[in-house]
Parts: structure tokens; sequence; C-alpha cells
């Protein structure tokens, strides 16, 4: 039996399989108002449809200032969630766990998105001063304005109140995005950290209080729920997050009710230097796992089935989470299915792909 066909148990619920699918920005909110649309649709419902156990949607934003590009997707309002609903329930309805990514940007908010130009987008067209951990800004991107103490402290509820609608709206997995350089990772890293008030490092030199606080703060609001944490496992800078940090970050975020951890990297600094293969950031979710025992699934150039059933064989994961093999052939488990042979339940297909099964 193919473990990567297998079902396995994500917080509360179960998910048909381990092929999952990594929230992939759409920057296609086109009024510019976090508002999805069609495309939302028919993109999330495909890979659903295509077989995947767990489908999460692109980064949502907590608050508007916390979206990467003016159009991305947003959970700031009731409105939004309504919009979410039909997306949710096309997800379910084809017998994939749907899921909500929720996120806030920091000071890598307000920049266009790839077809449109680079850089931070003025006010003049539809952009915002971005806020951040601190003042640096990444790279060449305009300066964020820093959080004051009880703006941060604001923050945690921004997160609770998004849950709340993204529930409403039938999803039943959710993640708090606290990787790539956006705000929650901002905080924790020592890179672009040194703040000297109760939101900077401890005695210790880490600084978790606003990710405890925010793991809590949406467990307490989506108690039945799966909770799911993204974090970057390294910065690939010297100086930076490195797994031993990552695994406190895990420790932390556990014990305030997380369930799960997706282990990406990178995305802090312009100076990272990240060694790309198959594969290359397998390692961190095998070294997470082996020093917490947490669920974890792993990310980064997954490609191949062989190479997904592989990593769980070896223990190395819990899952995986792929995304351009998914944009590729939006049935890619049911491509893989069929090189591995290990589906052990075919009522997971639609009827009309049966006969694709046997072919």
């Amino acid at each position: 039996m193919s473990l990567l066909f297998s079902p396995v148990a994500v917080g509360p619920l179960e998910a048909r399989n381990r092929a999952w699918v990594s929230p992939m920005c759409q920057y296609s909110c086109e009024e510019q108002d976090g508002m999805p649309n069609d495309w939302h649709r028919e993109h999330l419902a495909s890979f659903a449809r295509g077989g995947a156990g767990l489908v999460m949607t692109e980064a949502a934003a907590v608050v508007p200032e916390g979206r990467i590009s003016p159009q991305d997707a947003g959970i700031w309002d009731d409105a939004q969630a309504e919009a979410w609903a039909p997306i949710a329930a096309r997800i379910r309805a084809h017998g994939a766990v749907p899921a909500m990514q929720l996120a806030h940007a920091g000071r890598k908010a307000s920049t266009y998105r790839e077809w449109s130009g680079r850089g931070t987008v003025p006010e003049s067209e539809g952009g915002w001063q971005t806020v951040g951990a601190g003042s640096e800004p990444f790279g060449r991107y305009a300066p964020p304005r820093a959080l004051a103490s009880d703006e941060v402290a604001q923050l945690p509820q921004a997160f609770a109140d998004a849950a709340r609608r993204a529930v409403a709206a039938g999803f039943e997995a959710l993640e708090v995005h606290a990787a790539h350089g956006y705000l929650l990772h901002q905080f924790l890293s020592p890179i672009t950290n040194s703040r000297s008030d109760e939101w900077g490092p401890d005695a210790s030199g880490l600084s978790t209080r606003l990710l405890r606080l925010v793991v809590e703060a949406v467990r307490e609001a989506a108690p039945e729920v799966a909770l799911m944490v993204r974090l970057s496992a390294t910065d690939w800078v010297e100086g930076g997050i490195d797994t031993a940090r990552t695994i406190e970050h895990v420790r932390v975020a556990a014990a305030a009710g997380a369930d799960w951890f997706d282990l990406s990297s990178g995305g802090l600094d312009p100076r990272q230097e990240i060694p790309l293969g198959p594969g290359y950031q397998v390692h961190f979710a095998r070294d997470v796992r082996a020093a917490t025992g947490a669920k974890v699934n792993a990310v980064g150039l997954i490609d191949e089935p062989t190479h997904a059933e592989q990593l769980l064989a070896d223990g190395d994961a819990d899952a995986v989470m792929l995304a351009r093999a998914w944009l590729r052939n939006p049935h890619w488990a049911l491509a893989a299915e069929a090189a591995l042979d290990g589906v052990p339940d075919a009522s997971v297909w639609p009827p009309q792909y049966r006969r694709a099964r046997q072919a």
C-alpha cells in the first residue's frame, strides 16, 4: 500500500491522502479589495477534483495592509468570507480538506504582482505604508514603519477574527503563516527583530511571544479545526534562524495549540543563498520531526511520485506539499497513483475518472 495515498489524521480530522497543495499566491483579486473570484474557485477546485488530500488557499491577509500585493486575497471582513464559502464547499465536495492560510506580509507588503512591475507599489497606485518589526526595508522595497508595542498587541486578535471568518466560510484547516520573511517571521528572526520592548528577544535570544499569542488566539477562535503553522526553518543567512531555533519555535507553537507544521525556508533576507534541488528542504522536516515528535510536511521541489513516496517511507515527513507540480498538472495525484499503483480505495476518484485509472 502506498504511504502517499494512505489517509492521515490532521488534528481532529482526516485527509484522504498525503499529497497536499501548497498555498500559491495568484495575485488575481482584480478589484483590489481582497475578494476571491471565479479564478480562485476554478483554480482551487481543480486540485481537489484531481485527488489532492488537502487544498490550501493562497495567503489570505488578516488586515488590508497585510496583503503582499493590492491584488492579494483577504479574510479581514465578512463579505470576503461569504465569497470564500462556495470555494471551500467545492473543495470539500471533491473529497479534499479545504484549508486557508492566514497571513500578514509586514514589510514585504504593497508590492507589484510579478507581471505588473517590481518593488513597492506607491500609494498613488493603490499601495500603502508597510509595517514591520523594525524600520529596515527588505532589499530595495520602501522602508516599513516599525509597529508600536500596542499595535503588535492587536495582531493576535486580527488573526483570531480572520480565523472565525474562515471557519464560518467552511474551511476545516487553518495555517498561520510565520515564514518567508512576512510579519510573524520578521518577529521570529534575530536579523529583523532587535526590539527592546516585550516583543523583542528574551533572555535566551528567542522572540516567540507574538507567534505564541497568535497561535493561542487562533486556536481559541477555532477550536474544532486542524491548526497548522508554516515556518522558515532557516534564513540561509549567518546569524539568522537555524534548525535549532526552529525546533524551539515548533515547541512553543505546539504548546499553544498547533497540530501540524509546514517546514519551508528563506524569504527574509535578500542575501540568502539557497541550494535549490529536488527535496532541498526535506531535511528540515526530518530534523524537526525527530526532535519534537510533531507532525510535519515536507516542501520544496518535490515533483516525482516516487520521491514523495520514498521520503514518507523514510520517515522524513508525514505528508508532502507540492506547488508547481499541481500547476503543471491539476490531476497530479491521479497520475501519481497510476505510477505507484497504491490507492486502496478507488471511491476517492470521481466516477468520470475511474476509466483513466484503469487505462
